[in-house]
């Protein structure tokens, strides 16, 4: 099964941003590492928050991508 996140506003509506929308991962580690890394970048194109998702299955979230 893929793993991917969904990309939210902050009032849980889904945001396209080129070549992270479409993004999968092998394994869970694979995808909470991209997040680690492009985090800042996907807050900057409108993301807010963010969900894993495991095939259909959502893992957890919303994860917010703003500092606390």
């Amino acid at each position: 099964m893929a793993w991917t996140w969904q990309l939210e506003t902050a009032t849980g509506k889904k945001v396209r941003v080129d070549d992270a929308h479409d993004a999968t991962f092998p394994t869970r580690a694979d995808a909470e590492s991209w997040i680690g890394e492009s985090w800042r970048e996907l807050r900057d194109a409108g993301v807010d928050q963010v969900r894993l998702l495991e095939g259909d299955r959502e893992v957890y979230g919303p994860m917010s991508l703003h500092d606390a």
